[in-house]
C-alpha cells in the first residue's frame, strides 16, 4: 500500500511510556518517510500535544498508544477522537500486551463509526506498517467524503435560499418589496368578483411620479431607485395596509380600495398628491421635491368590471389625462375624455391598418388642382383611402394621425410614394404631361429611407422628377426645420417640387417662408370657407399672397367650393384652387372633366354636352 506524500507530513503521536519501544517506533516511521512525530510518555501529553491542532485537526495522521499508558483511560480517549462524525476523527493503533486483536472494549474498525485497530507486542513492524498506512488513508477517504457532504449540504442550502428568493419574486416586486404586476392582477380578479357580488363600490389609483426620466438620467439609476424607495415609504403610511398596493411599471403604481365612495378616493388620493409634494427626498447633498400624477377609475354597482385589465387601462387613461392637463393632479376617469376617445379609434384602426399595408387594402384617389388664370388643370393631388372591415372607405384624416401614433406611418409613406409613381409610369403617352402631388406624414423626413426610395423609383420608370410635387404641413415643417429643410433641398435636387400645405394654420409661417425651399403655398381651408363673408379672412388671405408672390412662390387655394369663391380668389390673386367645385377625389383621372372647369373658371356658360366630349377628346388634360 502506497500512502500519499502530504499523508506522510500529518501528524502522528507515538503514545507509548516504554522509552525503548518509543524510540525504536521513532526511528522506524522516521526511515519509512514520516516526518511530523510526536512522542507522549502520558495520557496528559497526548492532550498537550494536540492543543494546537485543536483549530486544524486535518494536520493530526493517527495516534499509537499503549493500553497501559498512564495517566490515560484509552478507551475514553478512542470514543473522544476515533469516534468523532463531523469529518476529522483520528484513528488508533492500540498496542495490547496479549494476542486478541478487535475486541469490542476498543470498537473494533469492523465499526464504521470508529478507526481503532489493536497489534501485539512485540511489533511485527510489517504489519505495524500496512495497519498504519490503512489507518491514515480510510481517515482521508471519510474526510474527503465529509467534505463532499458538507459541500452538498451547502448547495442544497443555497438552491433552498435561491428558490425561496425567486418564489418571493415572482409574485413581488425586489426593489420595493410591492406586488408585482401579475400578483396584483391576480389578486384584484378576486376582489372584483366578490365586489360585483356584494354590490361593493370601490376605486383603483394609478399613481406615476412625474419626470422620473429626468431624474434617471441626471443622478443615474442608483439614485433613482432610492427615490422610488422612498415614495413607496410615503404611499405604505398613508395607505396603512387598508389598500393593495403594487408596482406594475418603472415609476407607476396601484392601489386598490376597497368600500370607498368616489368622494373619499379622491380625497385620499389628493392626499397622497399634496403629501408627496410637501415632502423632500435627499440624495446625498441634492434636495429633491417630485410631484406625481393620478387617474382614478372607478368600481361601481351599476356597472359591472370583471377584468382588472379593464380597471388599470382606465386609471392609467386617466392618469395620462392628468399629465396633459399640467402633472401633480387627480384625474377622474370620463368616457368622453379625448384620450379614452382617441384610444379607442386605435384600437378599431390600428388591426385594419396593419392588414391594409399587409393585404394592399390601400388605394389612391386624385383630385384637380386648377390654375385659375386660364381654367386648366395644373395638376392632380394624390389622396390615401383605406377599405375597412366590411369594404367601407376610411379617409386619411382618419387613420394618418392613428398611423403616427402607432409607429405605422413611414411604411404608409412609402407606399403611396410607390404607387403615386407606377400611377404615372403606367398612364398612356398621350397624358404624359400629368403630374401629382403626393401628401407626406408629418414624420415623413426623419424616415432616412425616403430618400433614397424615392430616387431608385424614380430612375426604375423614367418618370421624369418634375412630375411630381411633395406636400408638407406647415406644422410639420416647423417642428423640426433644419432637418426638414435639408431633405427638401435633396429632393429637388432630384427635380421634383415641394408645397407647404395648411400654410397659415401655424400662426408663425412668415418667418419660415423666406428660407423654407418649396414652390407652392397652400392657404389653409379655415382661411377660404368663408371668404365671401368674412373680410379678416381676405385680408390674411391677400396678405399671404402677397408675400408668398414677392417670394416667387405660387399660391393654392383649399375647399374651394362655390363659382363666387373662385372670382373672388382670383381678385385677390391665388394661382391656383382645389376643391369640390372643381371635382371630388376620383380613383382614375378625368381629364373629360377640363372643358366644364375651364368654364366654370372663365366664367363662360356650359356647352352642350356633345361639344364638350367633343372638345375635351382634342383638349385633353392641360
Amino acid at each position: 500500500m502506497v500512502v500519499c506524500e502530504n499523508l506522510k507530513n500529518k501528524l502522528i503521536i507515538i503514545a507509548e511510556h516504554g522509552e525503548r519501544l518509543a524510540v525504536e517506533m521513532y526511528a522506524y516511521l522516521k526511515k519509512q518517510g514520516f516526518e511530523n512525530i510526536r512522542i507522549a510518555n502520558d495520557g496528559a501529553k497526548v492532550y498537550e500535544i494536540l492543543r494546537p491542532y485543536y483549530s486544524q485537526p486535518e494536520q493530526v495522521g493517527l495516534i499509537i498508544v499503549n493500553e497501559s499508558l498512564p495517566q490515560c483511560q484509552v478507551s475514553n480517549m478512542c470514543t473522544t477522537l476515533a469516534s468523532n462524525e463531523n469529518g476529522h476523527v483520528i484513528p488508533f493503533i492500540i498496542l495490547r500486551s496479549n494476542s486478541k486483536n478487535n475486541i469490542d472494549e476498543y470498537k473494533a474498525d469492523l465499526d464504521s463509526t470508529y478507526l481503532n485497530y489493536s497489534i501485539s507486542l512485540p511489533i511485527n513492524y510489517s504489519e505495524f506498517l500496512i495497519v498504519l498506512e490503512f489507518q491514515l488513508m480510510m481517515k482521508h477517504e471519510r474526510f474527503l467524503r465529509h467534505q463532499q457532504e458538507e459541500r452538498l449540504i451547502n448547495e442544497l442550502a443555497e438552491r433552498k435560499v435561491v428558490d425561496a428568493k425567486l418564489k418571493y419574486l415572482v409574485v413581488h416586486d425586489e426593489l420595493t418589496s410591492l406586488l408585482n404586476r401579475e400578483n396584483f392582477e391576480r389578486k384584484l380578479r378576486l376582489i372584483l368578483n366578490r365586489s360585483n357580488l356584494l354590490k361593493q363600490d370601490g376605486a383603483l389609483l394609478f399613481i406615476d411620479i412625474d419626470r422620473f426620466s429626468l431624474i434617471n438620467e441626471l443622478e443615474g439609476f442608483e439614485i433613482g431607485d432610492r427615490l422610488l424607495v422612498d415614495v413607496v415609504s410615503v404611499i405604505r403610511k398613508l395607505a396603512n395596509k387598508e389598500g393593495l398596493l403594487a408596482r406594475i411599471g418603472s415609476d407607476e403604481f396601484c392601489i386598490f380600495l376597497e368600500n370607498r365612495s368616489a368622494k373619499e378616493t379622491k380625497q385620499f388620493a389628493e392626499k397622497i398628491r399634496k403629501t408627496i409634494y410637501d415632502t423632500r427626498f435627499f440624495t446625498t447633498d441634492i434636495c429633491y421635491s417630485i410631484s406625481v400624477s393620478i387617474g382614478i377609475s372607478g368600481v361601481n354597482t351599476t356597472t359591472a368590471i370583471y377584468h382588472p385589465s379593464e380597471l388599470t387601462s382606465r386609471a392609467r387613461q386617466a392618469c395620462n389625462m392628468a399629465k396633459e392637463n399640467g402633472r401633480n393632479i387627480v384625474w377622474e376617469y370620463n368616457e368622453n375624455d379625448n384620450s379614452v376617445q382617441q384610444r379607442r379609434r386605435d384600437i378599431y384602426l390600428v388591426p385594419l391598418i396593419k392588414k391594409a399595408l399587409m393585404e394592399e387594402k390601400f388605394f389612391l384617389v386624385f383630385q384637380p388642382v386648377v390654375d385659375l388664370k386660364t381654367g386648366n388643370i395644373s395638376h392632380f393631388e394624390v389622396l390615401t383611402r383605406m377599405r375597412g372591415r366590411d369594404q367601407e372607405v376610411i379617409n386619411s384624416s382618419d387613420f394618418i394621425p392613428v398611423a403616427e401614433r402607432m409607429g405605422l406611418i413611414h411604411s404608409i409613406d412609402l407606399w403611396v410614394v410607390n404607387e403615386a409613381i407606377d400611377y404615372l409610369a403606367e398612364l398612356p403617352a398621350e397624358m404624359s404631361h400629368i403630374s401629382l402631388a403626393i401628401n407626406l406624414s408629418s414624420v415623413a423626413f426623419q424616415d432616412d429611407s425616403l430618400l433614397p426610395a424615392i430616387k431608385d423609383k424614380l430612375e426604375l420608370t423614367w418618370i421624369e422628377a418634375k412630375r411630381l410635387t411633395f406636400e408638407i404641413t406647415e406644422t410639420a415643417a416647423v417642428d423640426n426645420f433644419e432637418q426638414t429643410r435639408e431633405l427638401i433641398m435633396k429632393i429637388r435636387a432630384l427635380g421634383c417640387q415641394f408645397a407647404l400645405d395648411d400654410f397659415g394654420a401655424g400662426f408663425c409661417s412668415f418667418n419660415y417662408l423666406k428660407i423654407f425651399p418649396v414652390d407652392f403655398v397652400k392657404i389653409d381651408g379655415q382661411f377660404i370657407r368663408n371668404l365671401l363673408n368674412d373680410e379678416t379672412d381676405q385680408l390674411l388671405v391677400k396678405s399671404m399672397t402677397e408675400i408668398a408672390a414677392k417670394l416667387g412662390k405660387k399660391t393654392i387655394a383649399e375647399f374651394v367650393e362655390t363659382p363666387e369663391t373662385i372670382s373672388k380668389l382670383k381678385e385677390i390673386g391665388i394661382d391656383f384652387g382645389q376643391g369640390y367645385v372643381f371635382g371630388k377625389p376620383e380613383t382614375t383621372l378625368l381629364p373629360e372633366k377640363s372643358i366644364s372647369i375651364r368654364n366654370l373658371v372663365l366664367g363662360k356658360p356650359a356647352q352642350e354636352k356633345g361639344e364638350n366630349n367633343k372638345r375635351s377628346n382634342e383638349s385633353g388634360c392641360e
